[in-house]
């Protein structure tokens, strides 16, 4: 995994209106001042050169560790699309981020952890770890039936939850400093395409505390992560193609042997 200290903030801007209390800014369609935050790669010779007027990658994370913390709505890179990402145990926040994308209510969010091990914390796991760590991190989300220590009001109308553990060394930090789940959506307005550059969902800084622009994702495909239901013992469901498709379904079936549930969608 690449180090999150070669990371670096190339600059800071605000939007929005200069002052408003952290009430108002939850405020659903209410603007906050956004803080635009850049990662820098590395250089070819290790990390990254220190400059002038510019923090390393550990202010990044502190700072979008801080606004989660407060319970404001973050943008975030990841292995196959931007996100939007809060706090999966403060139901405030997730209300927040639905109104943020216009999203229905019925539509599910994804959690987001740094680690294999706290996904036995969250979900009920009935696939052997070995699976786990053959698609994981990487651009998949595995859906479980939920454990009784997730929050309630995150899709409260089913007992399954999907799981993800980007590929992308920033957010596995994060999700390690925050030391509990993440809500994670797509960084855009419902229905809208998904995006995999920062300006492409600019009309929604205003309504997020931090924007970290990691610059332009992956091969633009925009087909978000491969989503598959593991809830059943031995059998899978595709519920979303995505973009890791076909290298998942070979893991399942050749590897682990499981068969793929054809029954009602």
């Amino acid at each position: 995994m690449k180090s999150v200290c070669n990371l670096a903030v190339e600059f800071l801007t605000s939007r929005g209106a200069q002052s408003h209390s952290s009430a108002a800014a939850r405020r659903p369609g209410a603007e906050m001042k956004t803080k635009v935050l850049r990662l820098l790669p590395p250089t070819s010779n290790g990390p990254s050169e220190h400059l002038e007027g510019h923090t390393d990658g550990a202010e990044i994370l502190s700072c979008t560790v801080k606004a989660l913390k407060e319970g404001h709505v973050v943008a975030v890179p990841t292995d196959t699309i931007y996100g939007l990402a809060c706090l999966a145990q403060n139901s405030t926040a997730i209300r927040q981020t639905y109104n943020i994308k216009g999203r229905n209510g019925q539509k599910p969010l994804a959690i987001c952890v740094g680690e294999i091990q706290d996904i036995y914390k969250y979900c009920k796991v009935p696939v052997k770890e070995s699976l786990l760590g053959d698609l994981l991190p990487g651009p998949v989300t595995l859906v479980f039936e939920r454990s009784e220590v997730l929050n309630t009001d995150l899709n409260p109308f089913t007992s399954l939850v999907g799981v993800r553990i980007p590929d992308h060394p920033f957010m596995r930090r994060l999700c390690q400093m925050c030391g509990e789940p993440l809500a994670l959506t797509s960084a855009n307005i419902s229905s809208h395409a998904s995006t995999v550059a920062v300006h492409e969902f600019q009309e929604l800084w205003p309504k997020l505390a931090v924007v970290v622009d990691g610059g332009p994702i992956g091969d633009h495909s925009r087909l978000g992560s491969t989503v598959v239901d593991l809830s059943v013992l031995g059998k899978y469901r595709i519920i979303r193609p995505g973009c890791a498709l076909s290298s998942t379904v070979d893991v399942l079936e050749h590897k682990f042997g499981l068969s793929e549930d054809l029954g009602e969608q």
